[in-house]
């Protein structure tokens, strides 16, 4: 691949959405800057504001780990801030059980408000933990971050920095006041409501009055133009968001409609007894796989057994089930071949803990045979975790044939890539679920922070009607790629061999999903098309806005012939297609596949 530095796009580097403090992508709008991004060339490296939160550390976290260390540790040591004291336990255990740190000095510290409270008679939950380790184990902890979604939101520690500099954040040996969330910093409260139209002179030249500093001008529009509820709503909004999951709002609705409704919820579910107490909520999609494999773990007690990779999954769910616990038995290709290696696997007397795998998987957009692996796995004794983020719930019927679905709400339920967010869902006909609902309860932990889940419960109301319009977009793009000699495969769930496992999991009103992908005949035709492509270009997928990415280039770039002996191509351009006319969005892709010369 070649190396040249070319001219600099003007976009690349900066957040998508532009100007979205919280953005969860950032734009790399060419082949090149793709390459450049996974190389750390400082012409891609040294322009990014942002980058998708896991595999990038936020800059107002890395601030904020700055200033701990500077007042808490040595330059010599490093600072990872994670959103609960099990997780930095987690995180500390796990930095200590490997090379190059196992006899490394790690600490914990955990922070909260200071002051003294005389009505509290117990020592308060702080907000934020940072595990401190030597700089040697940066790299070490960067893994931890990205592989179990454990770290600390960008919200959180824009709140968390702004109490430490004001001196009322500290490590909680000292602290015994007890967090009274507002609704926001007070910088927003001075003659603003978010009720109340700003005055005519709030924004002048990039600065802002009212009651807005410099720099907030961006936020202030995201929040108030966002309709956005107060911080004190966020137990209120989490139910909301909980109730959208399980299936029992159907319709957009706002949050009163949400708390309100009491339609039987089995029908989108489809499975007897299912509640919304059955929904888990979880700082992030990748948390929630984390954190079902840690509670499978727990509730059977099997950490002698492997656990399965069915099918070639994004990328940090196998090393999740490779590095946290005994290993993984991995299909990558998840084929009925496959399935027929693990039948005879299991007649002789192997046994496993779990099998985790993707309805449709990323970026193949295959699916497996659930009805024969559910079935396999009561006959064996192993659980079944299926990830619908791809499908999602309004399109398919996956809870029926599996013990746990688990999701990034962070995609389309969100949809404005402005948010993380995850969850869990328990099959209540599972024949682990009495064993999985008293592990829940003993072990799970709320740690998604007020401000995520506003952003979150606000994003989600339009979800099912935009479910429908990406759904009929990705249809048309697929008819404008299908068979096009410059395209060498398309992948989508409706021209698939496995369309037929797809349809039988498919809802009576769901379409195929709004991601596909094509792979092209070599490099130099994939660039030609990828820096054509009129669209927003960077990680992520689930976007209001079609969005697109060389996925295994940014995916897999370390071990881009592992992934191609699965047939994942590294000339492969993944779309995720958004709300769009459907006309202009099909001849953007024309357009680009006009670039590629002959």
């Amino acid at each position: 691949m070649s190396t040249t530095e070319p001219a600099i796009p003007a976009t690349l580097g900066q957040s998508i959405p532009p100007d979205t403090p919280h953005a969860v992508s950032v734009s790399l709008p060419t082949w090149k800057s793709n390459v450049g991004y996974e190389e750390g060339k400082s012409w891609v490296v040294s322009r990014m504001v942002t980058g998708y939160p896991r595999f990038y550390i936020h800059k107002i976290i890395q601030a904020l780990a700055t200033l701990i260390v500077r007042k808490y540790a040595t330059p010599d040591d490093g600072c990872l801030l994670l959103h609960s004291h099990g997780a930095a336990l987690r995180c500390a255990e796990f930095l200590q059980s490997c090379k190059p740190c196992a006899q490394s000095d790690v600490r914990i510290l955990d922070f909260a408000p200071g002051g003294s409270d005389p009505d509290s008679k117990d020592r308060p939950k702080p907000i934020i933990f940072a595990v401190i380790h030597p700089l040697d184990c940066a790299k070490l902890a960067k893994s931890f971050w990205q592989h179990t979604g454990e770290g600390v939101t960008s919200r959180r520690a824009e709140y968390c920095r702004r109490l430490f500099d004001e001196g009322l954040l500290v490590e909680s040996g000292h602290a015994s006041l007890p967090l009274k969330l507002s609704k926001g910093p007070r910088r927003y409260k001075k003659d603003l409501s978010y009720d109340d139209e700003p005055p005519p002179d709030a924004v002048q030249n990039g600065s802002t009055a009212g009651g807005l500093e410099n720099g907030d001008r961006a936020r202030f529009l995201e929040e108030r133009f966002g309709r956005n509820l107060g911080i004190e709503m966020s137990e209120r909004a989490k139910i909301a968001v909980r109730r959208r999951i399980s299936g029992s709002l159907t319709a957009d609705t706002d949050i009163d409609e949400a708390l309100e409704t009491s339609k039987d919820n089995r029908e989108m579910r489809d499975v007897a007894n299912f509640s919304v107490s059955d929904v888990y909520l979880y700082p992030g999609g990748m948390n929630s796989i984390f954190s079902t494999h840690r509670m499978i773990m727990l509730a059977r007690g099997a950490d002698c057994r492997k656990s399965i990779c069915f099918g070639f999954p994004y990328i940090d769910t196998l090393k999740v089930l490779e590095k946290f616990g005994p290993g993984a038995l991995f299909y990558g290709n998840g084929s009925d071949d496959d399935l027929d290696d693990l039948e005879k696997r299991l007649a002789s007397g192997e046994r496993y803990n779990a099998l985790y795998c993707e309805f449709p998987s990323n970026p193949l957009l295959k699916c497996p045979n659930l009805d024969r692996i559910y079935a396999l796995s009561r006959k064996h004794d192993f659980a079944v975790v299926v990830d619908e983020t791809v499908g999602n719930f309004l399109n398919i019927h996956v809870l029926p044939f599996a013990d746990v679905v688990v999701s990034s709400l962070t995609k389309i339920f969100s949809g404005d890539s402005n948010v993380m967010g995850g969850s869990a869902v328990l099959n209540p006909q599972s024949q682990y679920y009495s064993l999985f609902k008293q592990t829940w309860s003993e072990h799970y932990e709320d740690v998604m922070w007020p401000e995520d889940v506003i952003f979150l419960e606000r994003n989600s109301r339009d979800f099912v009607q935009r479910i429908a319009r990406i759904n009929s977009n990705a249809e048309a793009a697929c008819n404008a790629l299908l068979g096009h000699p410059k395209i060498k495969d398309l992948y989508y769930p409706r021209v698939n061999p496995s369309k037929k496992y797809y349809d039988a999991r498919k809802t009576p009103t769901g379409g195929y999903g709004g991601l596909l992908s094509a792979t092209f005949h070599n490099e130099a035709d994939a660039a030609a098309f990828f820096d054509d492509l009129n669209f927003d270009k960077g990680p992520s997928l689930g976007t209001n806005f079609t969005l697109a990415s060389p996925f295994v280039i940014l995916a897999h770039f370390t071990e881009l012939e592992w992934a191609e002996s699965f047939g994942v191509d590294r000339n492969l351009v993944r779309f995720s297609i958004g709300l769009e006319e459907t006309g202009d969005l099909v001849n953007k892709l024309k357009h680009a596949l006009a670039a590629i010369p002959l």
